[in-house]
């Protein structure tokens, strides 16, 4: 599939199975390894505007409100915020969710966020660039951008009941990749879409639009993680992905008034 109402199509057909992945514990790399890193990254957001972009089904978005945040969530696929819209209205957390694009944020006008999220998604975001430029523009001056991706360098496959490591072959080609999920504590196996892309390309992109990476993280497994979900054990040995922390500089804005 090769445009956005395709990857939609994807994530569409997925739901019903990703949602019970998620809400039913079963995504460990998630709960025990990703999700701890990421929270570690953002600290405090109480009181904060936050944007999660690529929400899925808002299980992310809905830590963010408990920890005390006012969060708007995004998706691409209307099923998956079907979805967390209706645990929305269960839980009443004050979150909003909206259907779009990542790359089209023009609902929301510039500076609006002190913080824009996005939890293990970027990688599948095919227009990144765009994305990325709109997401620094809806970002407060010194406001933050953290996201998570699966590590470029390596690859994660499933052998044997395991999930093993290996380093990623044609590291600097960049390319659209199919990714199937076929673990056996799915409801049902799907396929999506993900695009791979070097850590030099990030790094462009995020400085072109004038967004300065603060800190990176190569996140390890909790305890319990690393004690009850054997698979975490290689992450160890290799990283299973990356977090970047960026911060939006006055550069972005004396560029923007220049080009007028």
């Amino acid at each position: 599939m090769t445009n956005g109402n395709g990857l939609a199509k994807e994530w569409d057909d997925a739901a019903e199975s990703w949602v019970d992945f998620v809400r039913q514990g079963k995504d460990y790399f998630r709960d025990e390894l990703n999700n701890p890193g990421m929270f570690k990254m953002i600290g405090n957001v109480r009181d904060q505007f936050v944007l999660d972009v690529a929400c899925g089904e808002g299980y992310s978005t809905r830590i963010l409100a408990r920890k005390g945040a006012k969060v708007i969530g995004i998706d691409l696929s209307k099923k998956l915020i079907e979805y967390a819209k209706s645990q929305e209205q269960k839980e009443k957390l004050g979150i909003s969710y909206y259907v779009t694009d990542s790359a089209v944020l023009s609902m929301f006008p510039a500076e609006r966020f002190d913080l824009v999220t996005c939890f293990m998604a970027m990688m599948d975001i095919e227009h990144y660039d765009k994305a990325i430029g709109e997401i620094a523009r809806v970002i407060k001056d010194e406001g933050r951008f953290v996201f998570s991706i699966t590590h470029p360098c390596f690859e994660y496959n499933a052998k044997n009941g395991k999930t093993e490591a290996e380093i990623t072959p044609r590291y600097f080609e960049t390319r659209r990749e199919c990714v199937s999920w076929d673990m056996k504590r799915l409801l049902s196996p799907f396929e999506t879409t993900s695009f791979h892309r070097t850590l030099t390309d990030y790094s462009d992109v995020l400085n072109r639009h004038g967004l300065l990476i603060r800190r990176l993280l190569e996140p390890t497994p909790t305890k319990k993680g690393f004690t009850k979900y054997p698979p975490l054990k290689q992450v160890l040995l290799k990283p299973h992905s990356i977090i970047f922390e960026t911060i939006k500089t006055a550069r972005r804005k004396r560029r923007k008034r220049s080009e007028r």
